[in-house]
């Protein structure tokens, strides 16, 4: 257990030092880390502190100017009152949303260490990650919990796409950490800013977010640096895949971390052209999702996955900006092309070691 909130940044093994020996020492730090820099979800939260009380008419929970909806004039036409609330049920969505896919997170880690031979160092860091994704889901429940809102969560076609990533931990681990960055990266990105800003925050947010961004730090180093020891093992089909289905996965997840949930959008009342004007035609908030995936775009561009044709299709998405006209039919082709990817995902034969290796080694409230 530990108070130390600074805001950790990532650890990365520089292009060209990424041999077996450089990959396995970071791997030790970060094991070491997450020994000396953890956090416990009720031992390091003064949950009952008078501080760190939730109240829905709490100015701090309103959006800010910068915020897409809280931008919007539907928003800044409402009371103080019922701006909070939607500000608070925002965060309490998104909090659910987040120990939904760390429950996938967690179990595809466990089917990734379960298939490590005896002595790779990969096997403790993931155990290690498992445990801190752990504290990260009850810290996001309580939270939950207390914020009086019955958070659903993701929809259940969502549910049921997220749960086939779970066994590429096993037989496809590149696609599988594809789709880890997709979920950590944007909210990291989004929570990051909100510390940097300098605007109050409820100290129970901030706290929950200081800790958040602290581990994510090593967590997202670790997905990272991965793919750069093992996409160089890859043959081409499964190279093609991953090309093709990453952006398909990034883009799904972008807008699902970073858009209010359809049950905050109903329970408020939130008019649909409110929506289309903060989220989707909002160019501002197009530019803001492609810079929450700009460490994955790079990452990409290193691995050789980003070229031409790969390139198309993360322009199709919105991922890259266009020089023309703004590209349509992106929700059609991240929802068919998907699917494809999956599936040819999990045709694509089974590996049992890791590429690139070199060395053994309260009450709700429904509304």
């Amino acid at each position: 257990m530990t108070t130390t909130l600074d805001l950790t940044e990532e650890e990365v093994v520089r292009t060209g030092t990424g041999t077996s020996d450089a990959y396995e020492r970071l791997l030790a730090r970060l094991s070491h880390q997450s020994v000396v820099k953890h956090f416990d979800a009720y031992g390091d939260i003064d949950w009952d502190g008078e501080d760190f009380a939730i109240e829905g008419s709490d100015a701090r929970w309103e959006l800010g100017d910068d915020d897409p909806l809280g931008a919007t004039d539907w928003y800044r036409s409402q009371s103080q009152e019922e701006r909070a609330q939607i500000g608070l049920d925002v965060v309490a969505a998104k909090m659910k949303m987040g120990l939904q896919f760390e429950s996938i997170l967690k179990r595809g880690l466990l089917e990734f260490a379960s298939d490590l031979p005896n002595g790779f160092p990969e096997f403790r860091y993931a155990y290690h990650e498992v445990i801190e994704e752990a504290q990260h889901s009850l810290m996001f429940q309580e939270f939950v919990n207390r914020s009086g809102l019955d958070a659903l969560g993701l929809k259940k076609i969502d549910m049921w796409q997220a749960r086939r990533f779970i066994a590429f931990g096993r037989h496809f681990p590149p696609l599988f950490f594809a789709f880890v960055l997709g979920g950590e990266d944007p909210i990291d990105h989004v929570q990051r800013k909100a510390l940097r800003r300098g605007q109050e925050l409820h100290p129970l947010l901030e706290r929950i977010m200081r800790i958040h961004v602290t581990e994510e730090a090593r967590h997202l180093s670790f997905a990272r640096q991965y793919l750069k020891n093992t996409v160089v093992g890859l043959g081409p089909i499964r190279r093609a895949i991953l090309g093709i289905g990453a952006p398909l996965i990034l883009s799904g997840m972008a807008q699902m971390m970073m858009q209010p949930s359809r049950q905050v959008v109903r329970i408020h009342g939130i008019p649909l052209r409110v929506i289309s004007e903060a989220y989707r035609k909002n160019p501002s908030h197009k530019a803001e999702t492609r810079e929450s995936l700009r460490k994955v775009r790079q990452l990409w561009q290193e691995l050789g996955l980003l070229r031409p044709g790969y390139r198309d299709v993360w322009r199709a998405l919105g991922l890259i900006e266009s020089k023309g006209a703004a590209s349509h039919g992106g929700r059609w082709l991240r929802t068919r092309a998907t699917v494809a990817a999956v599936h040819g995902a999990q045709c694509g034969g089974r590996r049992r070691r890791p590429a690139g290796r070199l060395l053994p080694r309260t009450q709700p409230r429904t509304r």
